[in-house]
């Protein structure tokens, strides 16, 4: 056992990346709990409308599907770890700002879009940046490992923030919530700062003059000729657009049929995200890069649980399918994302990682609008089986794609113990 958490928590034996992953777990735990407290503030400032929900998700990622390419650029050209604590400083800004709006009673439903629009700019520059900045942290052996361990960073803050911002908004409402978001998002600032830039991993790096003359379209290209990087951006992007809107759906399906208060949807989400964190973790053994079979077998498992949970009836029935359907999505997003990152040459990483970046957040501004209108007109229950069938549907027609392209066969095998398998392993 011992062994065994030895290897699971590899990179934290590196201290940048225990600086790095340390203050993003304080950071993300405040950015949870504000989730939870500005969807319940917008339901609470729009009447109970799924639309604005919708519609706040909505400005909140469009910077992501305006930006992030550009940001990969940036990545690819300057100090990554520079690029970091500007962004985190934006952030930490409007935090404080919106928090003094909540607090002194004077905020309005415009703010709050602006407000989201604003954090969509930071976190379009910041989020391709910090997952090009990995590999400087702890170089490729460790690669796989670190990158499971941001996704169990990210949903171990997942599993407390909402849990813990249901209980805050029950007992104080919203503006303590988002004023402790803007004192958890210093500590990333203080901790990029403490870092050692001589124990970066920056040598496979082109010269500065070659990484001066980047270019956007060329990081398209070079994924577009690369059939192998282009497969899991493509599925990613209909199932994040599509399945991946659970902080909008959630909300809805907690207080508007099932009439629960904020602790309640608070559950949801920590449910959602426990089965997420074991996703996470159960890939931090890993230390080469995924076939495309584990990521496309991911994505079925993941668009299956999800259809569940849209056609489930009970709120208990919600919380348990939830657990399943948070530990596949996270798989799936950690596989391809590694299935990724382990492809893709230096001089392009962060060019390739903003297209990542925008096909994983920057849908939602397309799928947000239309599944916030499916939930307030057909039922919030209907917004997600919907899109767990349109995500099922590309899953299997990916697969099925592959296992032409490949001339491999999906086989089925029931001892020792029932599984699908491929006989062929080229991929």
């Amino acid at each position: 056992m011992q062994a065994k958490l030895s290897t699971m928590f590899q990179s934290l034996q590196v201290r940048n990346y225990r600086l790095f992953a340390s203050g993003q777990l304080i950071k993300l735990i405040g950015v949870w709990m504000m989730f939870i407290a500005q969807d319940w503030l917008v339901l609470e400032l729009s009447d109970n409308s799924a639309t604005a929900l919708g519609v706040v998700t909505a400005c909140q990622f469009t910077p992501v599907l305006l930006l992030t390419l550009f940001s990969g650029r940036l990545a690819d050209r300057y100090d990554k770890r520079v690029l970091l604590f500007a962004a985190n400083t934006f952030w930490t800004v409007l935090a404080l700002v919106m928090a003094l709006l909540v607090l002194t009673d004077l905020v309005r439903l415009w703010h709050v879009f602006a407000f989201a629009a604003l954090l969509g700019v930071a976190n379009a520059v910041e989020t391709p940046v910090r997952q090009a900045f990995v590999s400087e942290l702890v170089g490729t052996p460790l690669l796989p490992n670190a990158l499971s361990l941001n996704a169990a960073v990210f949903n171990s803050a997942r599993i407390v923030g909402p849990a813990v911002a249901g209980l805050a908004i029950a007992a104080f409402d919203v503006g303590p919530v988002f004023l402790f978001t803007a004192v958890s998002s210093i500590a990333p600032l203080v901790n990029v700062v403490r870092m050692r830039t001589a124990d970066l991993h920056r040598d496979a790096l082109p010269p500065r003059d070659e990484r001066a003359s980047a270019k956007v379209v060329d990081g398209l290209r070079y994924v577009w000729r690369r059939p192998d990087l282009l497969l899991p951006m493509a599925v990613m992007s209909v199932i994040g657009m599509s399945l991946f809107n659970f902080q909008l759906t959630l909300a809805a399906l907690a207080k508007t049929v099932f009439n629960t208060g904020a602790a309640s949807f608070g559950l949801f989400s920590t449910a959602l995200a426990v089965g997420a964190l074991g996703g996470a973790l159960s890939g931090t053994g890993r230390r080469s890069r995924p076939s495309v079979w584990l990521v496309l077998g991911a994505a079925v498992g993941c668009a299956s649980f999800g259809t569940l949970v849209g056609f489930a009836s009970t709120y208990w029935l919600v919380v348990a399918l939830l657990v399943p359907t948070g530990f596949f999505m996270v798989f799936f997003a950690q596989a391809a994302n590694q299935r990724v990152q382990l492809g893709v040459d230096a001089a392009f990483r962060g060019r390739v990682m903003a297209l990542w970046v925008l096909v994983f957040l920057g849908t939602n501004p397309v799928g947000a609008p239309l599944i916030g209108w499916v939930a307030e007109h057909f039922g919030a229950g209907a917004s997600i089986w919907m899109g767990g069938l349109i995500s099922l549907a590309t899953a299997l027609i990916a697969l099925t794609w592959q296992l032409r392209r490949s001339g491999a066969r999906l086989r089925f095998r029931v001892l020792p113990m029932p599984r699908f398998y491929v006989t062929s392993t080229d991929c």
